[in-house]
């Protein structure tokens, strides 16, 4: 358990010969700026790539070197992005949810089975299966969490460029204390979201 992700959930589903199977991932629940980017990475039968593991365990500079590989050896990958606009009016679940079927809908080729990490994805079409952990366990949901999080680190370092001050490419839209002071000093950007409760605080002290 303790080695990283394997194809053990992958090769369950190959031997009752389901050959298309994705992993899907989300990054970007817990930050209260950006917005939420999932994955879906489907592989060629025992395609697996050394060094993939669940997103967080990996630094920056080496989930950018996944990357490409990644992208390169996949016979499918697809991004969903769900924005601020539409998290403040859905709630972080629903955006999330909706942000990993976006992502499942963008790919050429469509899986036939789909493993998720965590929860299962209301209302979806496709097969799926759960995995608690999932991003530890299995090598396509591993590939997916990098995608998803390279992605989004990406978009957030070009927020950076575009509303200067917060420091988006440093801590991401996570809520970090610098990140805090820089919220309470500066106010909401055009990219935080509103219904998070920090964000919420200082727009509320702002109209008292």
């Amino acid at each position: 358990m303790g080695k990283g992700p394997d194809l053990r959930y992958e090769r369950k589903l190959w031997r009752a010969g389901v050959e298309a199977v994705a992993g899907v991932d989300e990054a970007g629940v817990g930050p209260m700026a950006g917005p939420v980017v999932a994955a879906a990475a489907l592989f060629p039968p025992e395609v697996f790539i050394k060094g993939v593991n669940d997103s967080k365990k990996l630094t920056p500079e080496r989930r950018e070197s996944l990357f490409e590989p990644i992208r390169e050896k996949a016979l499918s990958i697809g991004v969903g992005i769900v924005d601020v606009d539409e998290i403040d009016r859905l709630n972080i679940y629903w955006a999330a949810m909706l942000a990993m079927k976006r992502a499942l809908g963008a790919m050429a080729p469509q899986p036939a089975h789909v493993l998720v990490d965590g929860r299962a994805i209301p209302g979806l079409v496709l097969p799926q299966t759960r995995i608690v952990g999932g991003d530890r366990r299995s090598f396509c949901i591993a590939a997916a969490s990098i995608v998803a999080k390279v992605t989004r680190d990406r978009m957030m370092a070009e927020y950076d460029e575009r509303f200067p001050g917060w420091g988006f490419a440093e801590h991401k839209g996570y809520c970090t204390p610098e990140h805090l002071e820089l919220l309470r000093t500066l106010g909401p950007s055009p990219i935080h979201r509103r219904s998070f409760a920090p964000v919420a605080a200082v727009l509320q002290m702002k109209l008292l």
